[in-house]
């Protein structure tokens, strides 16, 4: 006795043409498919379409379908059909949506966030070097796939309000519970917000370091000197040792993200300009002076 009509599922007459039975899966995806569909019981109306469709879809399937009914599978196994004796219920893979899919529910990028198929939701988010380090709280908007009454595709813009906590890390994730796709009425997916640091202008973020490349002077590394760098918090005092050279990093501890520090990479800079007493200052230092730093170079 046949316990599924796969001609009434899909509300189709024995007699339906290839493309009535394409055309019906279309109509009945969108008013069935769990993502948009409001109808009672979406989910499983929505499996036994998709295993309708798999078999009328396929003339083998159907013709055996129409000649043994619930028992097609076992006479495609004895008589050695194509697929035979292997058949998934459940997989809608296996019924080829991918047409309906690409229609329905294409990957839409834009600005700095996306939707992806599927129990949640991932999206993108830029902040800057400073909301990182002292925390901050953003919006941003999200749009979805829905269908409206009609069956026709359009995005549903939402507006998302995220807390970023202080010492996140560039592409590290920040989950919010519930706010992700809904799977049934009772449940919904979360959405997960990939964190993207944007390039700052004078800082750079090395995990939780932030590294800093400070300028000095010749006679400041030779003979070491108090300066000033800033900080994101604010500027401080440093000390640049005696015979430091273009390269050096000095640690300031704690001045990172979170428990990060602060890292300065010092670089010697020659004046741009140079009078007649700096060259004469520049020619003593030279007469005085018996530094080969080439002394190795090539050997």
């Amino acid at each position: 006795m046949q316990t599924m009509d796969y001609y009434q599922i899909m509300g189709l007459e024995k007699s339906a043409s290839q493309a009535e039975i394409k055309r019906a899966y279309r109509k009945l995806a969108r008013k069935y498919h769990p993502d948009v569909s409001k109808e009672a019981d979406a989910e499983n109306k929505f499996k036994e379409l998709g295993e309708a469709y798999d078999v009328l879809k396929d003339p083998e399937k159907r013709k055996l379908y129409d000649s043994y009914g619930d028992n097609w599978q076992q006479q495609s196994a004895t008589q050695g059909e194509p697929g035979s004796g292997y058949y998934h219920t459940s997989s809608h893979e296996e019924a080829n949506f991918e047409d309906l899919f690409n229609e329905l529910f294409r990957k839409k990028q834009h600005q700095n966030y996306h939707y992806d198929m599927g129990q949640d939701i991932h999206a993108k988010l830029t902040i800057e070097l400073e909301d990182s380090y002292n925390g901050a709280e953003k919006s941003f908007t999200l749009q979805t796939p829905s269908l409206d009454n009609e069956g026709q595709l359009h995005y549903v813009e939402k507006i998302i309000n995220v807390k970023i906590p202080r010492g996140i890390t560039d592409k590290q994730q920040i989950r919010l519970k519930g706010q992700g796709k809904r799977i049934n009425a009772q449940q919904c997916g979360d959405l997960y917000i990939e964190i993207k640091i944007a390039p700052h202008k004078w800082f750079n973020l090395s995990g939780k370091s932030i590294e800093l490349l400070v300028p000095i002077t010749p006679w400041e590394a030779a003979l070491g000197a108090d300066i000033t760098v800033p900080t994101l918090a604010n500027k401080i005092k440093l000390k640049v040792p005696k015979g430091s050279q273009t390269g050096d990093k000095l640690r300031v501890k704690g001045k990172g993200l979170a428990e990060g520090d602060l890292l300065v990479k010092l670089r010697i800079v020659i004046p741009p300009t140079v009078d007649e007493n700096m060259a004469e200052l520049y020619q003593k230092m030279a007469n005085m002076s018996e530094c080969n730093p080439r002394s190795n170079l090539g050997e």
